[in-house]
């Protein structure tokens, strides 16, 4: 995908802030400094519209980029930093759970997980969570670049197996610094865009 136009639209913390327009939304959750800011300026070409920082628990709200007028990429705050009282990860957790089941416009979650390194037990309770509300996931293995080429299998495979993988869901590599995997997932998010039928089943049990 071509990226003419990326934009910070609004640091959202409800849905009376949420956009309006009925854009596809790509949520992206996962660990703090896990490389989510990162990611999203290589996607789009930018270099700091999404702020990256070296003080893990930065991000507090849902924040919202509009591309291309097509889609917005929506980052949720990094979970599992100590230093965030309990109160406030409860705040959060509480944000991202509604926004996860009542959010129509929602396509895809990307969950970002570090290739060097087995998923977090926070990493392999979001992807449950996700996987019970039957909600389309794609995981992204970020920083490839830091480790040799020949161990990329061995620890694709220990990523899957960590995280109990469902059959269908995307798996892909990927380097904020060499842009390894950026085509391949623009493609993945393409192909969610445009389907409307992918909302979470929140029938419960």
């Amino acid at each position: 995908m071509k990226v003419v136009n990326a934009e910070f639209v609004i640091s959202a913390v409800g849905p009376d802030q949420y956009p309006v327009d009925g854009l596809p939304e790509i949520a992206l959750a996962g660990r703090s400094n896990v490389g989510k800011s990162s990611l999203i300026n290589r996607m789009i070409n930018r270099k700091n519209l999404a702020r990256t920082s070296s003080t893990p628990g930065k991000t507090q709200h849902l924040n919202y980029y509009r591309i291309n007028d097509e889609v917005y990429f929506v980052d949720f705050p990094g979970y599992g930093y100590a230093k965030v009282s309990k109160t406030k990860r409860q705040v959060w957790g509480e944000m991202i759970e509604k926004y996860l089941l009542d959010r129509e416009t929602l396509r895809l979650v990307l969950l970002i997980v570090d290739l060097r390194h087995l998923p977090s037990k926070d990493d392999e309770l979001m992807y449950d969570w996700l996987k019970h509300y039957d909600m389309p996931v794609c995981v992204v293995a970020t920083k490839a670049d830091k480790i040799p080429r020949s161990r990329w299998p061995k620890h694709l495979k220990l990523i899957r197996e960590a995280l109990a993988m469902r059959a269908g869901d995307g798996f892909i590599m990927f380097s904020s610094e060499e842009g390894i995997g950026k085509d391949e997932l623009w493609s993945h998010i393409k192909q969610h865009m445009k389907n409307e039928d992918l909302g979470p089943n929140i029938t419960e049990e």
